[in-house]
């Protein structure tokens, strides 16, 4: 591995029971945005690796770790989410996207409803934009 590459690799908890923790949301998140994304709702080791950028052992260890779970199952040398898996994912998902879901200065005031959460935000966006394409009533 050379320097650019171990810098691009994020840094992993000390403890087991965190790294377990920290891999298992790393794991979800992108097994979520995978299926968002519409590149299907399987994904193998080495896709996973790609977007993680872990190596095989990493990446199997705690794919199978959330199969015992219940976030995924496996079907030969494929995993997909369950719907436990796609819940936890698209909440850890909202999560770490929430500021970039949120409207921008100016699109609302700060006491506007749609701050309360990333489903908000979308419905107040889809209200404006009505509101705008049809006029004020």
């Amino acid at each position: 591995m050379t320097p650019a590459e171990g810098a691009m690799r994020p840094a992993e908890p000390k403890s087991e029971a965190l790294r377990a923790l920290y891999w298992r949301d790393e794991i979800l998140q992108v097994m979520f945005w995978l299926r968002g994304e519409g590149f299907g709702d399987n994904a193998d080791a080495p896709l996973i690796e790609r977007f993680l950028g872990v190596d095989a052992n990493i990446g199997i260890r705690y794919l199978d770790r959330l199969v015992d779970e219940g976030y995924l199952t496996r079907d030969a040398s494929y995993y997909r989410l369950t719907e436990r898996g796609i819940d936890e994912g698209g909440r850890i998902f909202s999560e770490e996207f929430a500021e970039f879901m949120r409207p921008t200065h100016g699109e609302c005031g700060p006491d506007c409803w749609c701050h309360a959460s990333a489903e908000d935000a979308e419905a107040c966006l889809a209200d404006r934009q009505a509101h705008e394409a049809h006029g004020p009533s």
